[in-house]
């Protein structure tokens, strides 16, 4: 008998594994999503395109893609570059800098979104007067979107990031270097092309986070119709307002655009990196 025969799990644990672990997945994803996906084309698809193409409904989607890529291309750059400080450098407060950046994992959105208002706010907030008079509007605008956005989703990116920087470590860089390369080359040529896959799936989890936000920028918003209504704020409101077949296609987008970007990734994933 072979070492992996040996701890290789009775038939009945493997059984009851499974099965609670589809059970799980049904339960709480599949059956669910499936739903809305029914619910979105009860009434045909030609409802379906139509909730879609309500001018409400298209400046919803227009406001969160635009908040959605800023916020990705914000969390790329410095998801990337926290990620390089926490692996490569010690220094004094790293703990307590890796503790804070769970934060948002750990607490509310809506926390998240009543701390930005207490700090942004125009009217009574800790900057928000200087700012104001400034001629910028953080609360109730775009940028206080994206601000809410991000801090929800740039932990995602870092947390990706880090493990992999860790167990590549930095011989191929100081080897690297005592070649004569530069930074910037050892970082383009030795460090990007090493955690390429973190990067990548960071990007994905950042941005199915960014596309679902809701509670953080529901505070930060204010939620005004056609101005500060990104699609997830949509959705609620179309449901509260007795319109469900709207808020079911908008759900419905949502979830198919999160989806495709799962799919795309595995299907560019090298077989290598799968094992």
């Amino acid at each position: 008998m072979s070492e992996t025969d040996r701890l290789r799990e009775p038939l009945w644990v493997r059984i009851v594994l499974r099965t609670v672990t589809i059970s799980y997945v049904l339960a709480l994803v599949a059956i669910p999503t499936a739903l809305v996906f029914r619910q979105a084309f009860a009434d045909g698809i030609g409802a379906f395109f139509d909730a879609l193409t309500d001018p409400s409904v298209v400046n919803a989607f227009q406001l969160t893609l635009k908040v959605t890529v800023i916020a990705v291309l914000i969390n790329l750059v410095f998801g990337v570059t926290m990620a390089l400080l926490l692996v490569r450098y010690d220094f004094w407060g790293k703990r307590l800098l890796s503790a804070l950046l769970d934060v948002p994992l750990s607490v509310s959105p809506v926390v998240v979104g009543f701390a930005l208002l207490l700090v942004y706010n125009g009217r009574d907030g800790w900057l928000g007067p200087q700012l104001e008079n400034a001629g910028l509007q953080i609360i109730f605008s775009t940028p206080g979107i994206v601000m809410a956005t991000v801090f929800v989703a740039l932990p995602l990116m870092i947390r990706e990031v880090v493990p992999v920087l860790t167990e590549i470590g930095d011989d191929q860089e100081w080897a690297a270097r005592s070649l004569g390369a530069s930074g910037p080359q050892t970082f383009w040529r030795i460090t990007i092309p090493g955690i390429k896959w973190a990067i990548v799936y960071g990007l994905v989890l950042s941005l199915a986070r960014s596309l679902g936000e809701f509670g953080a920028v529901k505070i930060v918003s204010g939620n005004i119709s056609d101005k500060t209504q990104t699609a997830t704020l949509l959705v609620e409101s179309k449901y509260q307002g007795f319109e469900q077949q709207s808020a079911y296609a908008i759900a419905a987008v949502l979830a198919l655009a999160a989806m495709a970007c799962l799919i795309v990734v595995s299907i560019l994933r090298p077989e290598e990196d799968e094992s």
